[in-house]
Parts: structure tokens; sequence; C-alpha cells
């Protein structure tokens, strides 16, 4: 990975430069790892189970009532 690093005046790193590709990698990674932890912490919690066709016209009827 080619990274470059932003420094203050006293040499201590401060930001990281990426290519663009590698971050939206990350992003990508995260979200998917924030997914689980969400899906994982569900499932412990028990709870009623809906079918999944359910469950993803409620996420998109959410994310057009924004």
């Amino acid at each position: 990975m080619k990274t470059q690093f932003v420094t203050n005046e006293k040499g201590k790193k401060v930001a990281v430069i990426l290519p663009i590709e590698q971050y939206q990698k990350m992003i990508e990674e995260l979200e998917e790892a924030e997914d689980i932890r969400m899906y994982d912490k569900a499932k412990a919690e028990g709870g009623e189970s809906i079918p999944m066709e359910e469950a993803f016209m409620m996420i998109e009827k959410k994310r057009k009532a924004r």
C-alpha cells in the first residue's frame, strides 16, 4: 500500500494520504464489519425474526423518508 504522511512542524505524523481506491476498499470493509456486528448483536438479543424481503422493504422505506 502506497501511503504518504502529513506531519506537523515537529515531524509528528498527523494524517495520511492514500489512493482513493484503497480508501474506498477500507470504507467498504469497515461497513461490512459494522453490518456483521449489528447482525451479531441482533441475533444475541433474540426477538422476532422477519423475512429478508420485508426487512429490505423497511430499509428502503426509511432511506426514502430521509
